[in-house]
């Protein structure tokens, strides 16, 4: 079939991951296999030459768990006619995503997972329609496809990272005044304190000079005594 599968459009959001990679939908190319399961096959550059068509989906020589390191290609994303109508219409999201699906990755009863795809590339697919005894059509390969490469951490460069050793110095200074400037006010607030405590046992002089009045009535009883 005279049809090269292509990425997405560049406006859609994460056309390409680490792990994943985003077609264009197949529409309007399988007109004449309206019954037949229509495939997408990924491998390895190197397998595109010599792939064998007529290994079955499903099969250890194409099961996803098995790529890249015991088979070239694996096989997933099967569908029908149905799921590709023609023509599309242009509100309609026709992109499949390559790679997104975790929970099967590592299950061998499902060696035709869409799972994600184990290492930058490249890559290279074409859609193949299959019906029970074997291939009936296929596209053209695609262009080579380079997954993006996930940094480290220590590969990062920081900005104002020349100014590291000035940073240090900096807070390290005002670790400092930030200590004085709390001992100085836990010394006020002792101080405050014991000036308060002073001030309240000047208030028991009151007391001293009622008693002193009290004696005061006791002179004023002499008389009364003398008659």
């Amino acid at each position: 079939i005279n049809y090269t599968p292509t990425l997405a459009s560049a406006d859609l959001g994460g056309l390409i991951t680490a792990s994943t990679f985003v077609l264009e939908q197949p529409r309007c190319v399988f007109g004449d296999f309206p019954s037949e399961d229509i495939w997408l096959v990924v491998a390895l550059p190197g397998a595109v030459n010599d792939f064998n068509n007529s290994l079955a989906p499903g099969t250890p020589e194409r099961a996803f768990q098995e790529f890249p390191n015991a088979t070239p290609a694996y096989m997933t994303l099967n569908t029908t006619l149905f799921n590709y109508p023609c023509p599309k219409t242009p509100e309609d999201i026709t992109v499949l995503r390559v790679g997104s699906e975790t929970s099967c990755a590592n299950d061998a009863s499902r060696p035709t997972c869409n799972g994600p795809l184990p290492s930058p590339g490249t890559y290279r697919v074409k859609f193949l329609a299959w019906n029970g005894s074997g291939p009936v059509a296929e596209t053209r390969w695609s262009a080579p496809i380079t997954l993006r490469t996930v940094k480290q951490p220590s590969s990062i460069t920081v900005m104002g990272s020349g100014h590291s050793a000035g940073m240090i110095a900096l807070t390290t200074i005002l670790s400092i005044l930030f200590a004085i400037l709390l001992a100085g006010l836990l010394a006020m607030l002792v101080f405050w304190g014991s000036d308060t405590c002073g001030g309240s046992s000047s208030f028991s002089k009151p007391e001293a000079v009622s008693v002193r009045k009290y004696n005061t009535h006791h002179v004023y009883d002499q008389p009364a005594a003398r008659l």
